[in-house]
């Protein structure tokens, strides 16, 4: 079966160096048992790469004419499951059936999505995803850098983000206009905010970062609804200057902060 047309609605670009598509691979650090759920196999440049290291790969393709020219090119393989569907709406330790790595070229225009996808329990031991150069700068980036913001908050909280290398534009077939760059997400061991405050920290600091160029007494008075008074104690209770601004403050600071005004215990 011929590859079918590349569609750019769905941003496809295909990575085709097998150089980086092993370095991709070597950097999830797969063991010979492992599953590995991969985001996006398209023509299976990176599947095979990970087949070569896992002991098993689930594939997640939302192209129907790619998901038939995976399960095609792997028919005679036990190890490889294509599901043809939109990873948004998929649970990815389901489609694992246990502990499992993840890995994926991920489409930039749904690129943020899909991480907060990435983070839904029960996690993988371990991420790997290609991006654009920028996202992958603004993951990894520490406060009070000119990247950090609320995608860099939300990923912290909850994980370890390195920036592991970066890949040029002529890499990929049809070229994108940005570089990529590769990046590993690995679970913190006890992530600063527990379960049932996940969704409210993570509203909570889009919404502060809404206001990013405002100080943090106008920030928790607008985003909290609190009057003076308890946006300083909040503060002060939390250690955090009433001066700053929300792209200075860490993770473990809107932690307490939002605990500080009773947004989750």
């Amino acid at each position: 079966m011929r590859p079918p047309p590349i569609r750019k609605s769905l941003g496809q670009h295909f990575l085709t160096d097998p150089r980086i598509l092993a370095r991709i691979a070597d950097a999830v650090a797969l063991t010979p048992g492992e599953t590995v759920v991969e985001i996006g196999p398209g023509r299976g440049s990176l599947t095979d790469a990970l087949l070569a290291r896992a002991a098993r790969v689930v594939g997640v393709e939302i192209d129907r004419k790619l998901a038939e020219l995976l399960r095609e090119k792997y028919a005679n393989e036990p190890r490889i499951t294509i599901v043809e569907a939109d990873v948004l709406d998929v649970n990815l330790g389901e489609l694992a059936g246990g502990p499992y790595a993840l890995a994926g070229n991920v489409p930039y225009y749904i690129t943020t999505p899909i991480l907060f996808q990435a983070l839904r329990r029960p996690r993988a031991s371990r991420s790997v995803f290609l991006v654009q150069r920028e996202v992958g700068a603004r993951m990894a980036a520490p406060p009070g850098a000119d990247d950090y913001g609320a995608l860099s908050v939300n990923l912290q909280a909850h994980a370890q983000v390195e920036l592991l290398f970066r890949i040029p534009s002529g890499a990929f077939n049809p070229p994108p206009r940005v570089e990529s760059a590769v990046v590993r997400v690995t679970p913190r061991a006890e992530p600063i905010v527990a379960a049932d405050a996940e969704e409210s920290f993570r509203i909570f600091v889009q919404a502060a970062f809404a206001l990013r160029r405002k100080q943090m007494r106008r920030v928790v008075r607008t985003v909290a609804d609190r009057s003076v008074a308890e946006a300083e104690a909040a503060l002060a209770a939390s250690g955090i200057d009433p001066d700053a601004r929300p792209e200075t403050l860490s993770a473990a600071d809107f932690h307490a902060l939002g605990a500080a005004l009773s947004l989750w215990r």
